[in-house]
């Protein structure tokens, strides 16, 4: 034990002038590297330094926008009251994985999209220009936090290029709409379920907005049937013209009625043309949800350009998932019941 303790002792000065050493090498280092960094900051051109760091933080706020989270602003009351014109959100990008490149490929994930989801996606009507103008249109939305937009079209107005709506269906529902009012089959059921009543059985709690008053459906059918005697150069019944005119006054009328309307009264004039029975088919029979598919439809039933019109929307090209409002829009125009809030959205 005492050989042990004597060679303790010899080894102490060796190592406290060996740990001397290398930290005056580190210190002398430090200080030199930060001598020579401010003399090239001295000598550095201010327009290049600007330039440098405008392009570090371009660079991340495109990794952020394009990996993590996008900017994006509301265009229409398709959401309302969940979302309203003008809020600017972030979109979460990494949930069921993000684009490679804008409109090049996807990232696999775990998650995919399922009911109820708040989904970002391409619009399926979207008439694009070409990679380059949309690459170039998405980075230039991106650095300026969705506040420049050059996808406009000939009046200036943006283009609908993405669109954002709830997933309501998933594999296997059915859904049919009469008279505004959507009942949903879900896989494995068989009789129809109310959608209200549905959305209260799963705990769902979001608000579903109707601008149209029920009391206008008969002028509504009725306009649908005088475009069907339109559609075969006749003349209006007084009957048929004295209801339908007052849906002339409806702001947002229910598409489905109205063509559903007009398909009935064809096929009864026309009953061996089967193209209407057909056509109609769309309506009686409702949408079928295949499995690697969604129904995406606004929760302002009847203002919104959905999956009702362009069908369903594959789980490959839900881009990302509703996540933050994080500066609303229309603060003073939707009543105080439907002001946006800061925060998550659901």
């Amino acid at each position: 034990m005492l050989f042990f303790i004597q060679m303790a002792e010899k080894l102490k000065p060796d190592f406290f002038d060996r740990l001397q050493l290398v930290t005056e090498k580190y210190l002398t280092y430090r200080r030199r590297s930060r001598r020579i960094r401010k003399e090239k900051q001295k000598s550095k051109n201010i327009l290049m330094d600007w330039i440098e760091a405008f392009l570090w933080a371009a660079g991340m706020v495109l990794l952020i926008n394009q990996y993590l989270l996008q900017a994006y602003v509301i265009p229409s009351g398709s959401m309302i009251d969940t979302l309203l014109i003008g809020d600017r959100i972030f979109v979460n990008k990494i949930i069921y994985g993000p684009e490679l490149l804008p409109g090049v490929g996807k990232l696999p994930s775990p998650i995919v999209p399922k009911r109820n989801d708040i989904i970002i996606f391409e619009n399926p009507q979207y008439d694009s220009r070409g990679p380059a103008f949309d690459i170039k249109q998405r980075i230039i939305f991106m650095l300026t936090l969705s506040l420049v937009d050059i996808n406009r079209d000939e009046f200036g107005r943006p283009r609908a290029q993405f669109l954002i709506k709830r997933a309501v269906g998933t594999g296997g529902d059915r859904f049919v709409q009469d008279q505004g009012n959507m009942r949903i089959r879900p896989a494995g059921e068989s009789r129809w379920i109310d959608e209200n009543e549905f959305n209260t059985f799963s705990g769902m709690t979001h608000n579903l907005r109707r601008q149209m008053d029920q009391s206008y459906y008969p002028a509504l059918i009725a306009a649908g049937r005088a475009a069907g005697f339109r559609s075969l150069g006749l003349s209006l019944p007084s009957s048929v013209q004295n209801i339908a005119f007052r849906a002339a006054s409806i702001d947002y009328p229910d598409f489905i009625a109205h063509d559903k309307a007009r398909l009935e009264f064809l096929r009864g004039a026309f009953p061996h043309d089967k193209n209407y029975s057909r056509l109609l088919a769309r309506y009686n029979q409702g949408i079928y949800v295949p499995e690697s598919r969604l129904l995406p439809v606004g929760d302002n039933r009847d203002n919104s350009l959905d999956g009702r019109h362009f069908g369903t929307v594959r789980k490959t090209k839900i881009l990302g998932r509703a996540s933050i409002v994080w500066w609303p829009g229309g603060l003073l125009s939707q009543g105080s019941e439907a002001l946006p809030r800061f925060g998550f959205i659901k």
